[in-house]
């Protein structure tokens, strides 16, 4: 018995074409395929040495300035917030997310509000550290400036009870004196 090649290469061209059909009728399906291809150039490019990384950069940078469209926009702002510091640009990043991002469309949409989420996240972090580096820095001057009091305040009653322990001496000292003296 011969096997029908013929058939089978019909039926899986038929089922690769009802598959494509379907991801083509799917709303955003084109968009998702490119989010996907967004995601692993990030991915890649966070894990590069630095100059792979402004390389990358630089080139998402250039395409987006010959054309603004959503997917260079998208792509540079993937980029801008993967990328390890100093490279990393989170502010830049959240300003070319902004129009793009809105949940309720699949695709760039979701994926953008998604990624925006997650920089405001990161900014908001960031903030939070900081204020809390200048507060502990704060707390440290004041806790230096009270150490510094209680040194001069130490020191001064350090001063008064030798003082004191002088004069009681004295004191002491005469009235042996007085004891001593014949009468």
């Amino acid at each position: 018995m011969q096997f029908p090649w013929g058939s089978l290469l019909a039926s899986a061209f038929t089922v690769t074409l009802t598959l494509t059909g379907c991801a083509a009728l799917e709303p955003g399906a084109d968009q998702s395929v490119a989010v996907d291809r967004i995601v692993a150039e990030a991915l890649r490019a966070a894990r590069a040495p630095a100059a792979e990384q402004k390389a990358t950069l630089a080139a998402a940078q250039s395409a987006f300035m010959q054309d603004g469209k959503a997917f260079n926009r998208l792509r540079l702002a993937t980029l801008l917030a993967a990328v390890p510091p100093p490279l990393r640009d989170d502010a830049r990043s959240a300003e070319l997310l902004d129009p793009l991002a809105d949940a309720s469309k699949p695709g760039y949409g979701r994926f953008a509000a998604l990624l925006a989420g997650q920089v405001s996240e990161r900014q908001r972090v960031a903030r939070e550290l900081e204020r809390l580096a200048r507060e502990a820095e704060r707390a440290s001057r004041e806790r230096e400036r009270s150490d510094k009091e209680r040194d001069k305040r130490e020191e001064g009653l350090r001063q008064q009870l030798e003082a004191v322990q002088s004069i009681e001496r004295g004191i002491l000292e005469r009235e042996e004196k007085l004891r001593r003296r014949p009468r």
